[in-house]
């Protein structure tokens, strides 16, 4: 137990106190960056389709041929602030006039995106570059704001000055080649450099040098053509895993993109379909992207892959009708997919709408769309059957009543039932989940059952051992033990996480080949299962594995040192130590970075209370409600102070 808690202070010290900034790159190649011109000049075909996606133009510079926006002299008000947008010698400049009559002028330093909506990034700081919320509607013309109905003050993280908008921190490594961030936790400054502003040749393929060098001979080709992400030789899981590294909702491990070619697992910790992301049944919620959807659906199961939909290097499906999805459903079928039943998909017998009609297509069925941004439609990647029946058993949305809003989903279920008499009998997930999510404690034996069930997807079932790890419990722990061999990553981490149920001893004795686990995600989620474990019954392979499995984590949060969210783990971490002081010192960086979070000033509060007494806590509690002075938490929290 010393052992582990040793360790621990070693990952406090460096990441609240630490000595300099420090790179975390997954898969680091040895291969430098030769720029997308290098390639095109060679395949021009492949050049010709990307220069003008969506992945080229993801982040560019401010200049005439860039800029959709009208900066001849328009003007925006919002929420009391008035903006006003110029632009002089090609440059192009923001004036903003806040509600307390304060006067800024930015000028802008980049710009993101080409359609449906343009933004552009602000310069705050030499080096740190803050996503401005005022953004260009592109296909409508004029200025909108990301957040009409929210009143943001500048003090709120979600300003567009604030933690949230940080390009360099949330943005830039999905929008760059060779992204590296550079953050000095110290200085609380940004070095970033990449590559490549925008989405390049080498985001995907990896660094080009050796490929350059190699074509300049008469050797044999190397393996994958010097490329670190060999598509040649890859197969249909590992050119999704290089999608979704930015197709996804995650959280990376690194501080600069991963190398392509690194497995998904071992760059990033996928979102679940926890509330607030996902609905009970698995739909988008927020803004997910797409890895997490597509995961759920039998394409992915059975082996369907990104490419088979979309063209590599537009980017965009390789047809906008119905033709993308009858290559494989229909009577013809598709070789590569034999399991498919051939039928007629395309034809009112299946969908029974108007041909030519929006119901007639596809995607309006099997693909809901959401909005974010404002403007910015995607759709579910799950490919779903709709499931009206489950919008009255569980108040999850479906595809007919996006459509046919006048009517409720009673209806679109009873319509459903007359032409497809067995489609609410089939299993579905989302009703164990829905039950976890009201009470995981009642719900035990359908989440086990779920987690347990190897036909169901992968997501589905880590998201059920999420929801039984929220009550600990001996013999579920015992249960899904076996799980912790499953070949599924996030079924492994899932049950990990679970195993907080059983003893001390014998977690550590199962989490020890875990620590040893082929991908970083699971063995980060093993090295926290010992936080209270007894080290001293470990055996030396085990205490060395777990070393290094601590380094990986301490690495993992030094990457995300600018994120409040990594000081409220660290400020859970340092309570678990007993150690208040850095606790206290973990949760004022969080409010630091982002006033408006509450939880870090519950537990500021709570910690005066215990360190210092009533006086220390009301002082606290008063400092927190002068900027949340709405907060029912806090509110609850005085009250307590004051009973005591």
């Amino acid at each position: 137990m010393i052992r582990v808690l040793a360790m621990l202070a070693v990952l406090m010290t460096d990441i609240i106190f630490p000595a300099a900034a420090q790179e975390a790159r997954p898969g680091q190649s040895g291969a430098g960056y030769v720029g997308s011109e290098t390639c095109i000049a060679c395949h021009e075909k492949a050049g010709a389709a990307w220069t003008q996606s969506h992945h080229a133009k993801a982040w560019t510079k401010a200049s005439a041929s860039n800029v959709l926006a009208d900066f001849n002299g328009t003007d925006y008000a919002h929420d009391g602030v008035f903006y006003q947008f110029s632009e002089a010698d090609g440059q192009y400049s923001v004036r903003i006039i806040g509600a307390d009559g304060t006067v800024n002028e930015y000028v802008v330093h980049s710009v993101v995106g080409i359609a449906p909506l343009q933004q552009y990034l602000i310069e705050t700081e030499p080096g740190r570059l803050q996503s401005f919320d005022v953004v260009w509607d592109v296909e409508k013309g004029g200025w909108f704001h990301l957040y009409p109905d929210q009143s943001l003050p500048p003090d709120d993280g979600l300003h567009w000055s604030g933690p949230y908008k940080n390009w360099n921190a949330r943005c830039a490594e999905c929008h760059a080649t060779g992204f590296q961030k550079r953050y000095s936790p110290a200085r609380d400054t940004y070095a970033s450099s990449q590559a490549e502003i925008g989405v390049g040749c080498e985001a995907c393929h990896g660094p080009g040098s050796e490929h350059v060098d190699w074509t300049k001979t008469s050797l044999p080709a190397p393996k994958g053509y010097g490329f670190s992400m060999d598509f040649a030789s890859a197969g249909t899981q590992e050119t999704i895993a290089q999608c979704a590294g930015c197709h996804s909702r995650r959280e990376p491990f690194g501080a600069g993109n991963p190398v392509p070619g690194t497995p998904f697992d071992d760059a990033y910790g996928l979102a679940i379909l926890r509330p607030g992301l996902y609905h009970a049944d698995g739909q988008i919620l927020d803004e997910v992207y797409v890895h997490g959807s597509f995961l759920q659906s039998k394409m992915y199961a059975k082996g369907v892959g990104c490419m088979d939909c979309h063209d590599a290097h537009s980017g965009a499906p390789k047809a906008e009708d119905n033709t993308v999805c009858t290559q494989c459903h229909s009577p013809a079928g598709n070789p590569d997919f034999t399991s498919l039943t051939l039928k007629d998909y395309d034809s009112a017998d299946h969908h029974f709408h108007p041909k030519g009609s929006i119901g007639a297509e596809c995607k309006s069925c099997h693909m809901i769309e959401r909005v974010y941004m404002g403007n910015d439609g995607r759709r579910d990647h799950s490919f779903r059957i709709p499931r009206p029946d489950l919008s009255v058993e569980l108040g999850t949305p479906n595809a007919c009543n996006d459509c046919h809003d006048d009517k409720g989903a009673e209806w679109a279920a009873a319509e459903i039932a007359k032409r497809y008499p067995n489609a609410a009998k089939r299993p579905h997930f989302g009703r164990a989940l829905a039950a976890g999510r009201a009470d995981p404690v009642a719900a035990r034996d359908p989440l086990l059952a779920l987690s347990l069930d190897g036909d169901m997807p992968g997501i589905a079932r880590a998201t059920a051992l999420w929801l039984l790890s929220q009550v600990p419990h001996k013999e579920v722990a015992d249960t899904v033990a076996p799980l912790l061999r499953d070949a599924d990553p996030l079924v492994r981490a899932g049950a990990i996480s679970v195993q907080r149920g059983a003893m001390p001893e014998v977690r550590a004795q199962r989490m020890g080949k875990l620590l040893d686990d082929p991908l970083r995600m699971v063995r980060i989620e093993a090295a926290k299962t010992f936080l209270d474990a007894p080290a001293d019954r470990l055996t030396v392979n085990t205490k060395a594995s777990l070393q290094k499995a601590m380094a990986e984590w301490r690495a993992t949060l030094q990457a995300r040192a600018d994120f409040p969210e990594t000081h409220m783990v660290l400020g859970g971490m340092a309570l678990t130590m007993r150690n208040t002081r850095a606790a206290e010192g973990a949760f004022r960086q969080v409010v630091r970075m982002d006033p408006q979070r509450e939880d870090a000033w519950v537990m500021l509060a709570r910690i005066a209370m215990v360190a210092e007494g009533r006086d220390k806590a009301t002082s606290v509690i008063d400092e927190a409600m002068a900027i949340l002075p709405d907060s029912a938490a806090l509110a609850e929290v005085r009250a307590q102070v004051a009973a005591n």
